[in-house]
């Protein structure tokens, strides 16, 4: 079973989805991973988790009417020991307060911030809620990555606020891609630089990969249950991956196994 590093200052700790449609989230994702939903919190505005086999995988959440008809997204959360610190370094290094510093009862303290480049990064200073209940098994997050123009900023903004230790992984031209590593340098996190494939009006983002036995399957079943492909499935050094919305318009990726010994394409 892989082992959760959410432990880290600054690893990914927990995911969750800001959704135009409850009810139909929750459908799709129990139908496509088989989760179930708990009950939504009165207490923390409607706020519910996904559960897988029993345990807390994500949260969820309606999207209000004052944010202004933002699309469904899923959002990405670091951990953060101390969250107060956390936002006003993003801010002493040219980031955006989305969310003020609030406590969520017992359960931990959370803010939000965009970076420099744009792109909206969740903290999450953990009390009782430590986070996510499983990594990189099928149903469950298993990686989580930035896109920005902005590569080397980013890589330095996120070093200084979230205390990052960083590992390129390649650096070619047209590919350049640095990754967070673990107490067993496990990606924990990459970042890469998406100057050359990032449409115009597409700002920098954060995505998250989710694990399946067989991308081909499930991208298939997310298609029937209402979602739409953005990226056909396609074998990789790192796995076959793939890029799907849900029934409501959240993008999300997936990741298992390549479907034979990947070779490299000839030139």
């Amino acid at each position: 079973m892989p082992t959760l590093d959410t432990a880290i200052t600054g690893a990914p700790i927990w995911i969750d989805l800001m959704t135009s449609d409850p009810a139909a989230s929750q459908s799709f994702y129990g139908e496509l991973f088989g989760w179930t939903a708990g009950e939504p919190s009165e207490e923390f505005g409607g706020y519910f988790n996904f559960l897988r086999n029993g345990q807390a995988i994500a949260g969820g959440m309606q999207s209000q009417p004052e944010m202004g008809g933002v699309p469904d997204v899923w959002s990405v959360y670091l951990r953060t020991d101390d969250a107060e610190k956390a936002v006003a370094a993003a801010v002493e290094k040219g980031g955006q307060v989305i969310a003020s510093v609030m406590p969520v009862g017992d359960l931990g303290i959370m803010a939000v911030v965009a970076d420099p480049a744009g792109a909206v990064i969740g903290m999450w200073q953990p009390g009782l809620h430590t986070g996510l209940s499983a990594i990189s098994e099928p149903g469950a997050p298993a990686h989580f990555e930035l896109h920005t123009r902005d590569y080397a900023p980013s890589l330095d903004f996120y070093r200084d606020v979230f205390g990052w230790t960083t590992a390129t992984a390649a650096d070619e031209e047209n590919f350049k891609y640095t990754i967070v590593p673990g107490s067993a340098g496990e990606p924990l996190a990459g970042v890469m630089d998406a100057t050359a494939f990032l449409p115009d009006g597409v700002p920098a983002h954060w995505s998250v990969y989710f694990a399946t036995e067989d991308v081909d399957a499930t991208l298939a079943k997310a298609v029937e249950l209402g979602g739409k492909i953005v990226q056909a499935a396609e074998d990789t050094p790192y796995g076959r991956l793939a890029t799907a919305t849900d029934a409501t318009g959240a993008v999300f990726k997936l990741v298992g196994p390549n479907n034979a010994p990947f070779s490299p394409p000839v030139a």
